[in-house]
Formats: C-alpha cells, sequence, structure tokens
C-alpha cells in the first residue's frame, strides 16, 4: 500500500486553528489560574463598590506579561452586571494626559466621545461628576500602564482629581486602580505630597509565571485555540522554554498563533519544532512592537535617529534629531529618558576625555528589527 502524499497536509479551506482569537493578547481567558490570590486580593478591593461606597484604591505591580490586565478586566466584567457600579479601564499608553484619561471616563460615562475641542478640562471633570451623581453611580477607574502618566509628568494632577473629586461634587465616589509593569518606578515616591497623602492604596503584586504554570496556561490555550494533535508535546515545552526565558507569556501566546501560521503557510496540519524556532524570530519582540506602535511620531523619530547613530553620544544623536525634527533640547531629554524608562533604548553615561561625563545612547535590541518594526 502506497501511502498518500497528500495525507496530513492541509486543503486551501482547512486551518489548525479552532479558534484563532485565543491567541490574540487581549483575550481573557474563561478560567484564569496562578492568580487567585491576586484575584482575591481585588475583590476585596472592589467589593465596597457593591455596596453602593468608594472602594479602596489598589496598585497592581509586577513584571510585563503577568496577567494584570487580564485580572482586571476579568473583575471588571463581572462587575459589569451590577447595578449602580461602573467600570473604566484606561489604557494610559494611548491615553497618557490628565485631560485624555478624563475623555475617555467621559466617552464611557455618556456612550459618546468629547468634543475635540472648546471644552476645559474642568467642564469636562464637572459633567462627568454631575453624571455619576445624578444616576447614584459608583465609579472605578483602572490606569492600565500608568507608569505612561508618569513619563509624561501627568500622574500626580490626573489621580488628584480621581482622588479629590469628592470634594468639589458631595455624592462622588471613584476607587482608582492604578497597574505598572516598570518595577523600577517608586509610584509612591514619585508622586506629588498632596497625592501621597490621599492615595494609601492596597498592594497586589503579580510574579513571574514559573515553568510549570507556563505549560498549564499555553495548554489550556491550546486545547481552546487548536484543533485537537496539532501541536504534540515536544513542540508545546519548546514554547514554554522560550516563553520561561522571555519572562513575558504574552511571548508564548504570540509565539502559538505565529507557529501555527507557519504549519499553515506548509499547508501541514501539526506545528513542528522548527515552526515554533521560526516563530520565536519574530515573538520574541513582542514588547518592542508593543512600545514603538504606542509612539508619537517624533519619539518614533528619535528612535530611528539612534538606530542610525547606536552606541553615539547624546550630543551627537540630538544634532540629528534636531535637524530631522526642528524640536528642541528640552524635548529631546524628555523622549531620551521616556524611551530608557520604557527598555527600548539604554542611555549610560560615561566619562569623555576632555569633556566629562555624557550619556552615549543605545538600542535595547537589534537596530534591523527596531527599524523594520518602525
Amino acid at each position: 500500500m502506497t501511502e498518500d502524499p497528500e495525507e496530513g497536509m492541509l486543503s486551501w479551506d482547512e486551518s489548525v486553528f479552532r479558534d484563532e482569537h485565543v491567541f490574540e493578547i487581549d483575550y481573557v481567558p474563561e478560567t484564569f489560574d496562578h492568580r487567585e490570590t491576586q484575584l482575591e486580593n481585588l475583590k476585596y478591593a472592589l467589593r465596597p463598590a457593591v455596596r453602593g461606597s468608594r472602594p479602596l484604591n489598589t496598585m497592581v505591580r509586577g513584571p510585563p506579561g503577568t496577567g494584570k490586565t487580564t485580572a482586571v478586566l476579568k473583575l471588571f466584567g463581572e462587575l459589569t452586571g451590577q447595578p449602580g457600579v461602573r467600570t473604566v479601564r484606561v489604557n494610559c499608553q494611548l491615553d497618557s494626559t490628565r485631560y485624555a484619561v478624563f475623555s475617555r471616563v467621559f466617552e464611557n460615562v455618556f456612550d459618546y466621545e468629547p468634543p475635540s475641542s472648546g471644552i476645559s478640562f474642568k467642564k469636562l471633570f464637572g459633567q462627568i461628576t454631575d453624571r455619576l451623581v445624578d444616576d447614584d453611580e459608583v465609579l472605578v477607574v483602572a490606569l492600565d500602564d500608568v507608569n505612561y502618566l508618569f513619563y509624561e509628568n501627568e500622574a500626580s494632577d490626573t489621580l488628584y482629581s480621581l482622588l479629590r473629586a469628592h470634594e468639589g461634587s458631595a455624592g462622588v465616589r471613584i476607587g482608582v486602580i492604578v497597574v505598572s509593569s516598570d518595577l523600577s518606578l517608586d509610584i509612591m515616591e514619585e508622586l506629588d505630597g498632596r497625592v501621597q497623602s490621599v492615595f494609601r492604596p492596597e498592594e497586589v503584586y503579580f510574579p513571574v509565571y514559573d515553568a510549570d504554570e507556563i505549560v498549564d496556561i499555553l495548554g489550556e490555550r491550546v486545547d481552546r485555540g487548536f484543533h485537537d494533535g496539532v501541536i504534540g508535546p515536544q513542540e508545546l515545552d519548546r514554547v514554554a522554554e522560550l516563553t520561561a526565558e522571555s519572562g513575558d507569556l504574552r511571548v508564548g501566546i504570540d509565539l502559538l498563533r505565529r507557529a501555527g501560521l507557519n504549519a499553515e503557510m506548509r499547508a501541514s496540519r501539526t506545528i513542528s519544532v522548527d515552526d515554533v524556532e521560526t516563530a520565536y524570530d519574530k515573538s520574541k519582540y513582542v514588547h518592542l512592537s508593543r512600545c514603538l506602535r504606542e509612539l508619537t511620531e517624533s519619539e518614533r523619530a528619535l528612535v530611528e535617529t539612534i538606530a542610525e547613530h547606536d552606541g553615539e553620544q547624546a550630543g551627537t544623536v540630538y544634532e540629528a534629531f534636531h535637524e530631522s525634527t526642528d524640536l528642541g533640547y528640552t524635548r529631546y531629554t524628555e523622549i531620551v529618558n521616556k524611551l530608557d524608562q520604557l527598555g527600548v533604548i539604554e542611555a549610560d553615561y560615561a566619562d569623555v576625555e576632555g569633556r566629562g561625563r555624557s550619556r552615549s545612547l543605545t538600542l535595547s535590541y537589534d537596530a534591523d528589527a527596531v527599524l523594520d518594526r518602525l
């Protein structure tokens, strides 16, 4: 009996995926394993909102890809059906100013965006608080990736407005969850004294997943996202190994999706180790891609300039950056500090003969990979 050369091959209308959305970064799994303690702590802080009281403020911290956003979204989903409670998650990568944050809150409260111009912050803020009082609702605001507000020096003003809202509008009840992946950022230390005096958050920490936990979580995604038999134990172990090396679960989730696409490219019904290895060349840059995607035009211009002058002194980079953008040194320094805090570049001080100490700017990633993603 001769073997059928088409056996094990996909036809044009077939897929290895049962549900490809399972491998999207914003997918919220039905079961959320290995974060039971963190979920209980968050529920403890949010429980007063269900009773009509102001919830406890909470600070959620942990490295990237450890389940912080998923935990918040899961609990907000459970609160959605509760009368008298309104939840808003603000992505501070996209909305990194006080006005932008409150515009996002306004949009959630009124179900339409505020005017793009012509309305002051005071009026915007007043309309939000008046509606909350009229509707007798408790508002819970999650400032996801709050570190971006710090990078733009907007964190203290934003939190002050949220935390002190009840002083200007009687009956307003607002609780705040701040979520940060920047472990080098001391949130309380960086806030103004006026905010420190009222922001006494519960702290919830999300550690890196260990190897066994990664296998469990990725295995569940495999069961939901792929058809039976698409990926074997050896291939899944390699995905888990690469994920553990990166320390970011999102790398593993993206890696599974790309490996599946690679198998389909070969018209294969199964994923090979080669499919995984090839996919990792792109999946390992998940954090970089996410950071670059949210940068402004001038910030992206500086990344490109640094890529072209990798390792050179900050003064030299500034001259090239100024020539291409016409921006001044103050703004240049602000962007350098932000890119350094994001981990896109490394800004290291070194002694330069005859010039004292100067910073050299170096990409944290391969220059070609950065330029490709720009």
